[in-house]
């Protein structure tokens, strides 16, 4: 006799201004099985997961729990059904007591008054159940993120008890607290609960999943046991390519660059719970290609370099001085541009103008209480609109109304118009049309050959391999591999990603 799954989901689609999310995506998930989520971002991991919870109404397809059809119409409804949801920030109050956030809205009464001893005798019961021996009378704020989040746990279980759903439980936390939580996952795993488990970390996919699903482009790639799935095929799922090397084309100045002196230096740089420490040497006219997972620590070490974060380990060294870079001012000062993966979000003002929007970095330099005149600007914009062929050619127009690769045109101008030393690029070409990318990747190469350094993070393989002098592997936020020359190459590139941590390894 055929058994039914715990949770299926059925060509699912769903649509956002005529732009698809979804694209017939199929999904399942049995009892007493952890079901790891993976993709790129965009890939539409987020949107699937809120249509099973309710945040978002399907377009198409069919969604079934225990055999039944169901249409959660929000948060609440599915919880009721049997589908709660644990957030990487924990939804909870941290001003009210342990025991007050198990049970917040649903108190045992007595009398019309809420029971507070009974509170507190169901909230240490439970918690029992999941190895916990705390003070429930304690507030929230003063356990770790570890004991938060099995507490939001056994919140989201007791609320639901079929399917629980963990959007990167494990983001914020240590080695040790990530196999805290993951001895409770696999405790519900054997009391027959469903779990889906949304991560960026590969080694933690290996480490706790039973079962993988792909996603990539809003459309499902496959489903896979993990036992059965080689690091590199997971990979090659997830990047949306076979192994196969890719022919670089490099000016010839290759080998005079790796013997040059690196003006830029990082050493034993790093932030705990962000980027494992590293050494970056950085010369004139080189491109430092920066490649791994999202999640690997690529964006953050763009951060750490550019002085959004700040270090808490190693030093920095320009021309043999030491620096601190403590601010994207300091960067700025110090000759650093960064353009960011999130155009819309980080990089534009979508309500001022190209020109505006263009001459940002320059008057951030030079210093607010010294604004650029009208006409500087405008030559400015005039200037790089020419040069970069923004379209269209008018720098009054609000920026959110040009393209995609027109937008990125503009923040390259801006950081361009400070004639940086050293260019962070994060994902230079995402999201933006065919003739764009080509115009973005030949512009890096010119920049290269004037002498600006640049470090460009890529997802894209193909585009690292054509342009990089050197390759800068990140895995579970460490750097652990650098490929230079000949050794630059695809398919090496995701070797050294799929390669087993060294904590895993010993």
């Amino acid at each position: 006799m055929e058994t039914t799954s715990l949770l299926e989901a059925r060509a699912i689609g769903k649509s956002f201004l005529g732009n698809k999310a979804l694209d017939g995506v199929d999904f399942t998930l049995e009892r007493g099985e952890i079901h790891a989520l993976l993709g790129e971002n965009g890939a539409g991991k987020s949107t699937l997961i809120k249509i099973l919870t309710g945040v978002y109404t399907r377009d198409t397809g069919s969604v079934t729990l225990d055999g039944s059809e169901i249409t959660p119409a929000n948060v609440a409804d599915a919880q009721q059904l049997g589908i709660g949801t644990v957030y990487q920030e924990v939804n909870l109050l941290e001003n009210l007591t342990v025991a007050e956030n198990l049970f917040l809205g649903r108190q045992p009464r007595r009398f019309g008054l809420v029971d507070r001893r009974e509170v507190r005798r169901r909230a240490r019961s439970l918690l029992q159940g999941y190895g916990l021996d705390i003070d429930v009378d304690t507030l929230l704020s003063s356990h770790s993120v570890a004991i938060r989040q099995i507490i939001a746990i056994a919140r989201a279980v007791d609320l639901s008890g079929k399917v629980l759903v963990l959007d990167e439980p494990t983001a914020s936390l240590d080695s040790q607290e990530v196999e805290m939580v993951f001895a409770v996952l696999r405790r519900l795993r054997n009391q027959g609960l469903g779990i889906i488990i949304i991560t960026h970390f590969l080694n933690q996919v290996y480490a706790i999943a039973d079962r993988v699903t792909v996603l990539r482009n809003g459309r499902l790639v496959g489903s896979r046991k993990i036992a059965d799935l080689p690091r590199m095929d997971l990979i090659s799922m997830m990047l949306g390519r076979e192994l196969q090397d890719i022919t670089r084309e490099h000016q010839a100045t290759e080998e005079t660059i790796a013997a040059g002196e690196a003006p830029i230096r990082f050493t034993g740089y790093g932030k705990r719970g962000s980027v494992t420490p590293f050494d970056l040497d950085i010369r004139p006219g080189e491109v430092v290609g920066v490649a791994g997972l999202l999640g690997s620590g690529r964006t953050e070490t763009a951060f750490l370099l550019f002085g959004i974060d700040r270090p808490d380990s190693g030093t920095a060294s320009i021309d043999g001085t030491d620096v601190r870079i403590a601010s994207p001012v300091a960067a700025i000062s110090n000759g650093f541009g960064f353009c960011p993966e999130e155009r819309k979000n980080d990089g534009i003002i979508g309500d001022f103008s190209v020109s505006d929007n263009i001459a940002l970095a320059l008057q951030a330099r030079q210093g607010w209480a010294k604004p650029l005149s009208s006409r500087q600007k405008a030559e400015l914009a005039d200037r790089f609109i020419r040069s970069l062929d923004i379209r269209p050619p008018d720098p009054d127009r609000p920026i959110k109304f040009l393209s995609g690769g027109n937008q990125q045109k503009a923040i390259l101008a801006r950081w361009l118009a400070t004639e940086p030393r050293l260019l962070i690029l994060d994902e230079p070409t995402r999201g933006i049309d065919i003739g764009a990318h080509a115009e973005i990747l030949k512009m890096i190469e010119q920049l290269c050959i004037d002498g600006m350094s640049l470090i460009v993070i890529s997802s894209e393989l193909e585009e690292l391999t054509a342009i990089a002098h050197r390759v800068i592997v990140l895995s579970d936020r460490r750097h652990v591999a650098e490929l230079k020359g000949d050794a630059i190459t695809a398919d090496n590139i995701m070797k050294a990603i799929a390669a087993p941590s060294q904590t895993e390894a010993a």
